[in-house]
């Protein structure tokens, strides 16, 4: 994996639900379900074109960010997102 391009921007798009990166003009998202204080990362995409980038990774990062600092749970029950917190114990004490 190498690291996401310098000029990615992130966008937490609370309407969607979801994370979001434009890179070369195609959308890379990492969605999640609130309930109260827990939220469900159930689905984390990026185009097959733009794979390997670290674009996920950066999307997941900013999910886990956010959510610490709001004082959130995490459910990961994206297989991307769950293999990530595995990779990561800082973000072990977010599950919920």
């Amino acid at each position: 994996m190498t690291t996401p391009p310098t000029e990615l921007t992130i966008v937490h798009n609370t309407a969607a639900s979801r994370f979001e990166a434009v890179v070369d003009g195609l959308t890379c998202v990492a969605a999640y379900h609130r309930s109260g204080d827990l939220i469900d990362m159930h689905h984390t995409g990026v185009p097959r074109a733009l794979e390997g980038r670290g674009i996920a990774a950066a999307l997941v990062r900013a999910a886990l960010d956010w959510a610490a600092a709001e004082g959130l749970k995490v459910r990961p029950t994206c297989s991307y997102v769950r293999v990530y917190m595995q990779r990561h114990p800082q973000t072990q004490g977010l599950q919920g």
